[in-house]
């Protein structure tokens, strides 16, 4: 299960706030964010909901403290159906959501970095649900782009 927390509090904790670290915390301006939780093996897992009339993903930030495998559980508690479309390496990961039904997902994001999922049917209102995964960690030497070290606060 995914752990929430105030969402400042927890922007601010993981530095998603800050210029060069990461400006997602201004970004997705509304929702909430939480944190994926690991199991003994290493799998982490999360609960993502599409609360009823809100059409928004809950939460519209999730963390995960690094690379790997994790397993989410969807639920969507909408009277609408709506469809969640995940990145994860080699392959995206698509479920269909009946109105008051429930579906798994297992990604792999092994990198860091912002991984953005959303619900493609339809336009849901305008905005569309759209909401992110972030992985934390620092990218491997070998994967750096070649250029100047950038500023960090």
């Amino acid at each position: 299960m995914a752990v929430a927390q105030e969402r400042p509090d927890l922007l601010r904790e993981l530095g998603l706030d800050k210029q060069n670290h990461a400006a997602l915390g201004r970004v997705l301006g509304t929702g909430s964010i939480a944190q994926a939780t690991e199991r003994a093996d290493g799998t982490m897992e999360a609960t993502i909901r599409i609360n009823e009339d809100e059409l928004c993903w809950d939460p519209a930030i999730l963390v995960m403290p690094h690379g790997g495998d994790i397993e989410l559980t969807v639920i969507n508690d909408d009277k609408n159906t709506h469809a969640a479309l995940f990145p994860s390496n080699g392959d995206r990961k698509f479920l269909w959501l009946l109105n008051h039904s429930k579906g798994r997902a297992k990604l792999n994001l092994d990198g860091p970095g912002y991984y953005w999922y959303s619900s493609p049917g339809g336009n849901d209102e305008g905005r569309g649900l759209t909401a992110a995964i972030v992985v934390l960690g620092e990218v491997p030497p070998e994967a750096r782009l070649d250029r100047p070290d950038q500023p960090r606060p």
